[in-house]
This record gives C-alpha cells, structure tokens and sequence, in this order.
C-alpha cells in the first residue's frame, strides 16, 4: 500500500479565506501528523459563480460586519466568467487597500498590497501563500489542462467557451451549452466543438472527477459537503468531518 494522499477540496473562498477552509487545512495537517503522506488541496478555480470570493470581515474597533469582495471587469465575467479568468478591476486593490485598516492588521494590509494577480483565482491563491496557509501542501487546480485531460469523462459539466468576447463557463444540458441568467432565465450559445481541456465538473460529479486524477486515501470535508458528496464515487476513500471552527463564514485573519 502507497503513502497516504490527504486531499480537501475548496473553491478560492475569498481573498482572505473563510474560516471553514483554514479548518480543513489544520484538519489535513493534523491527519498527516498522525499518519504521515501527502496533503493536496484541490483548488477549484474553474467555478465562476462570485458569491465565492464574498470575504466576511468585522470593523476592529466597533464588530460592525462588512461583505467585500472583488470588483470585476464588466458584467459578463463577473456572472459567467470562471474565477480564474475573471479579472479584477485594475483600481480594485488600491481602493480595497484603504478600507482594510479598519478591519485586519498592518501585516495582512502589506500582504494584500504586495499581491500582483490580474484575476480572482490567482489573488486568493497568492493571499493564501503569503499567509503560511500552503506551506507544504500541493495545489492541484481544477482549471489546469494537464489535470483535465487527465480526469475521468463524466455526463454532468460544464465547458469554457467564448461569448461575447470573453471566457465563460457553459453547462452542457441535452447537448447543448446554456449560460444560466437566474430563475428560469438561459441563454443558449451557438453550437462550437471544444475538448476535454474545456471541460469542469458540477458540484455532482465533482468529487468523481477529482479522485480520477488525485487518487486520495483520505478526503476531509465539511459537513455542508458531506450532505450533497456521493461517496460511493469514492471508493475506499476515508473521510474525514473537518474540524469545528467557530464563525465558519467569517474570513480568516489569523485568529
């Protein structure tokens, strides 16, 4: 039997990362103290809904909470654009950068100023790096073409396409790619072939997909994840309830 692989898998959930991560990550850590192998965080960057980087902060002085989050460049990357390609508005970090002292400390305001990332992905991700949060953990990125290649074919996904001049993330439904506006409301787009390096899954076969290629012994997990995550596309795999935190939903900043 091979070395344990201790994955968790998370969207990028904020340019500081929400509480419920930094629990999955102390979980992982703990894990691999007691069993040793390999930790892989599962970065899926190929969501594109922006509800996920939302960061939950309260002011330091009154505990007034404040929801931030990234400006994008127009209204089409901000609704459809995975977050790896939706880019950030370029006077968004400065103007952020005046309003953090209210909420976090001076080393995290230098943190965020020194970050050089053009899109929602590679700003959390690079957040995160500076923080100590990765050290000695392996990403492996959900919008990478080697790992799509990779990955098992799976009935249920989505595929990045161009509409309107921009990279968007498309469900296939029926054989056709829809672009989903709200309620009731799609928009269809014209038929185009695409590949398997185009391809993300849904939050249904995202777990199938990402074993096919991470081969994980032990995957830690949310209780939020463990309602909706089909084990059976995991066999053999042990998973493991992340630690409590408290405010789940509140950003990390280091307390």
């Amino acid at each position: 039997m091979g070395n344990p692989i201790i994955c968790f898998g998370q969207q990028p959930c904020g340019f500081f990362p929400k509480r419920f991560l930094y629990a999955k990550i102390v979980t992982a850590r703990r894990l691999q103290r007691e069993i040793g192998g390999e930790i892989i965080f599962f970065f899926h960057d190929s969501d594109h809904d922006p509800r996920e980087t939302a960061t939950l902060l309260r002011e330091r002085h009154t505990g007034r909470e404040e929801t931030l989050n990234f400006q994008f460049a127009n209204k089409v990357q901000k609704q459809f654009s995975p977050l790896y390609a939706k880019r950030i508005s370029p006077d968004w970090q400065a103007k952020m950068a005046r309003q953090l002292p209210n909420f976090v400390e001076p080393e995290l305001v230098a943190h965020f100023q020194a970050i050089e990332a053009s899109n929602a992905a590679e700003f959390c991700h690079d957040m995160y790096t500076r923080m100590g949060l990765l050290e000695g953990i392996r990403i492996a990125r959900s919008s990478d073409p080697e790992f799509r290649k990779r990955a098992a074919s799976i009935g249920d996904y989505f595929v990045d396409v161009t509409w309107e001049g921009e990279l968007v993330r498309a469900r296939c439904r029926d054989g056709k790619l829809v672009l989903h506006k709200g309620g009731d409301r799609f928009v269809e787009l014209p038929a185009q072939e695409y590949d398997a390096t185009q391809v993300s899954p849904t939050r249904d076969t995202r777990l199938r997909w990402m074993q096919s290629v991470i081969r994980c012994t032990h995957y830690v997990a949310g209780a939020g994840e463990r309602a909706y995550l089909d084990e059976a596309d995991a066999p053999g795999v042990t998973f493991v309830q992340r630690d409590e935190i408290s405010d789940p939903n509140h950003a990390y900043i280091g307390s």
